[in-house]
């Protein structure tokens, strides 16, 4: 009998967003389960508060758990929770461990990564691209008796304390959330998904002065901020920068808020999705698993930009032709597609 479980996902924003169908689902098979969901300390933002989980238990593989030692006393804790079932939905190596010595007695994941610590095991066929990531993560879900939706609805709570942290934020840039806004996401973790900063200026200062609104840039710290930095460059309006400064929670009223979204193919893409704000989304890379058949955006105002250059073979970073996909999807590319969004400035 299956009272008690645990669904891990320990991998990036975007990963986590894709997995909230996965919580509903399960709690509408076992309603009367225990469902924890484990993840990295730094997303705790998208799970907290989510209304089919009972549990979110934060992993820290960066600092408080960056050790084997810490590892192994963490998998020690996690069995005093004594879950009957986990589902890892990313073939991750400490998990795999974690999940065996935590002593679960059903665990399920991808036949890579130390499989042998699994006890029902699937092959990893994800980098097919044949699907959707929101649809890969329930083949591992048939072992539980639990069907592919016929549409998957994307989660993301929203807390009051994080709505507080960000109106404090904006109050000391003069602004709040009552003006008309639309936010750029420019930044990514691998060149093959950057557009470039002075297209991405140019569409901002575009749209501030045809409709009266104000560009806000988000993004991580470090060489994302850098990034954004470069966009600011170019821009002749007023923009907002709040790169570096927002956690996920905020960044989530933030999108909430705004009139639209501009992003590559990120994590944020996704929160937004979550969300049914209005979004463009620029792609590049079309390999089969890094292009959008699996990572598209899901929400219903959502769609995204991406052009076919020819190329036999996609080499993603290793790209020796100047990121040509990229490079291909002009300002007014993007211009007509948000003219498919062009009501959400009425309102």
């Amino acid at each position: 009998m299956i009272e008690r479980i645990l669904i891990t996902r320990t991998d990036r924003i975007g990963d986590v967003v894709l997995s909230t169908p996965v919580f509903s689902a399960l709690r509408k098979r076992y309603p009367k389960a225990y469902i924890a969901a484990l993840i990295a300390s730094s997303n705790r933002h998208l799970l907290e508060g989510n209304p089919n989980l009972d549990e979110v238990i934060l992993y820290d593989k960066g600092r408080r758990h960056k050790s084997w030692l810490s590892t192994c006393r963490f998998a020690r804790a996690l069995r005093t929770r004594r879950f009957d079932v986990v589902v890892n939905l990313h073939a991750n190596n400490r998990v795999h461990w974690i999940s065996f010595l935590a002593g679960i007695p059903m665990r399920i994941g991808y036949r890579k990564r130390n499989a042998f610590l699994l006890t029902h095991t699937l092959p990893d066929e994800k980098w097919k691209g044949r699907r959707h990531e929101s649809e890969y993560n329930f083949d591992l879900l048939r072992f539980l008796d639990i069907p592919l939706p016929s549409q998957m609805d994307l989660h993301l709570p929203l807390q009051h304390s994080s709505l507080e942290k960000l109106q404090a934020v904006l109050e000391n840039e003069n602004f709040s959330l009552d003006k008309p806004y639309i936010v750029i996401h420019p930044s990514a973790s691998c060149p093959s998904r950057l557009w470039r900063a002075e297209r991405y200026a140019k569409v901002g200062d575009i749209l501030s002065k045809q409709w009266g609104v104000r560009v806000i840039l988000v993004a991580g710290s470090g060489s994302d901020s850098i990034f954004t930095d470069r966009v600011l460059s170019f821009m002749r309006s007023n923009p907002l920068n709040l790169a570096g400064k927002l956690s996920l929670g905020m960044l989530a009223w933030l999108l909430k808020e705004s009139r639209l979204f501009i992003s590559n193919d990120s994590g944020p893409m996704h929160m937004a999705a979550a969300l049914n704000v209005h979004l463009v989304a620029i792609f590049g890379r079309n390999k089969p698993g890094l292009g959008p058949k699996r990572w598209k955006p899901l929400g219903m105002n959502s769609s995204y930009i991406q052009k076919d250059v020819g190329c036999i073979e996609c080499a993603a970073h290793r790209c020796n032709l100047g990121f040509l996909c990229l490079d291909e999807v002009k300002v007014e590319d993007v211009l007509r597609e948000i003219e498919r969004h062009v009501e959400c400035f009425a309102c």
